[in-house]
């Protein structure tokens, strides 16, 4: 399959500038960019009339198998229910011009696989399968009164629990098992588990760093659930890669981020969406009580994180029948950021941060061929990117996946 962009403007995001030309894809790689090329037998070709074109999206935070905010009821939901669901949340994901995102705990080497042999629709999948948390951590979704654990792998879940240095090595290590792609440690209290506190610091300094180390070994980076300064601290001293949330940051922590080169994946819409449509798609009450202690610290963090020269990546971690607020992240941001910045978040930075720097996120010859046709340019309006119905074409693999 080739295709053939005609007299495009082709944004370069390390530059923030526009170049005139055509881009062409072949089997799903970028093949050239130039002015007037030529057309090959078989390629289809779509005149853009100097239409902007940027990389396709990277969301660095998603769960793609939260078909509801009640993520304790998973389990008892069948795994061909869940499936079903996450297949029509990252066909939506899609629909919006994410090309590739990131499952920050929930998907697995299924889901992974169906994507990418075409048996579903959606983005590129980079998974974690169940994210590590200690007893009473927040992966471990057990209310107060019940003592059980059910821990099946056959079951559908965000979280396994995991307490004491040897448990965490051979949690990480079966997970690594499994394909995961990185590693989620729960390493603070958080909006949705029913016992702990937001500003709780969860593992001890020797079971984080046993479980970077397992990461580590296998070439692979862990990713921390984090808000408190402390906790943040804490992690990034331990040597984890991302950081996720990151609300309650101070400048210890952006010199810490500097020290360890790590990255901050903010998620500012899904406290947004949680504050006014939690409820109804099962968050309890009790969880949503917690939302107002990180809602209007997230811009804050964000702006001290921006300022400090923190590597920053997209995230949005929506939950339930809030999946559809997803581009609306790229509003909030632009309330303290430059609409290029954001940009490079959802694309270069995003792809930095899970090791594919090159390879997406980028129109580069020989990235593979994921990018969107706009009708207008984001670096000048980022509504642009936060409404769906600027996408005149999405493109994934070099294939034409969903056009206005």
């Amino acid at each position: 399959m080739s295709l053939l962009l005609r007299d495009a403007l082709l944004l370069d995001v390390a530059t923030g500038e526009y170049a005139e030309g055509d881009l062409r894809c072949e089997d799903g790689r970028i093949a050239e960019t130039g002015r007037g090329l030529r057309v090959p037998d078989g390629t289809r070709v779509v005149d853009l009339a100097g239409a902007p074109v940027v990389p396709g999206l990277i969301d660095a935070h998603v769960h793609v198998t939260a078909s509801t905010a009640d993520l304790g009821a998973l389990p008892s939901m069948a795994p061909s229910y869940v499936a079903a669901h996450s297949a029509r949340i990252m066909g939506g994901m899609l629909d919006r011009g994410f090309t590739t995102v990131r499952d920050a705990s929930g998907a697995d080497y299924g889901l992974a696989d169906a994507q990418a042999e075409g048996l579903i629709r959606g983005p590129r999948l980079l998974f974690c399968g169940r994210a590590l948390s200690q007893t009473g951590g927040h992966g471990d979704l057990r209310g107060r009164g019940r003592n059980d654990r059910d821990d099946q792998p056959c079951c559908a879940g965000v979280g396994r629990i995991a307490d004491g240095v040897d448990a965490v090595r051979a949690a990480a290590r079966d997970e690594l098992r499994k394909g995961a792609h990185h590693i989620k440690v729960m390493a603070s209290g958080g909006v949705a588990s029913p016992t702990d506190r937001i500003d709780s610091t969860q593992y001890s300094m020797d079971e984080l760093r046993a479980i970077v180390e397992e990461a580590e070994a296998a070439n692979r980076y862990v990713a921390a659930h984090a808000y408190t300064a402390r906790a943040v601290n804490r992690a990034l001293e331990a040597g984890v890669r991302s950081v996720e949330h990151g609300n309650l940051i101070d400048d210890r922590s952006v010199e810490l981020f500097l020290r360890h080169d790590a990255f901050l994946v903010p998620t500012l819409v899904t406290y947004w969406a949680l504050k006014q449509e939690g409820r109804a798609f099962g968050l309890s009450e009790g969880s949503w009580r917690k939302v107002d202690e990180v809602l209007d610290a997230g811009l804050r963090a964000l702006e001290r994180a921006a300022r400090g020269g923190v590597r920053l990546a997209f995230g949005t971690d929506l939950l339930g029948g809030m999946h559809r607020h997803q581009s609306h992240e790229f509003r909030l941001r632009g309330e303290v950021q430059r609409p290029l910045d954001v940009l490079r978040a959802a694309t270069a930075g995003a792809a930095e941060l899970v090791g594919m720097a090159g390879e997406i996120g980028t129109l580069s010859v020989g990235a593979h061929a994921d990018l969107l046709v706009l009708d207008g340019d984001p670096l000048r309006e980022l509504g642009v990117l936060a409404e769906p119905k600027h996408l005149r074409y999405v493109v994934q693999g070099g294939e034409v996946v969903a056009s206005a």
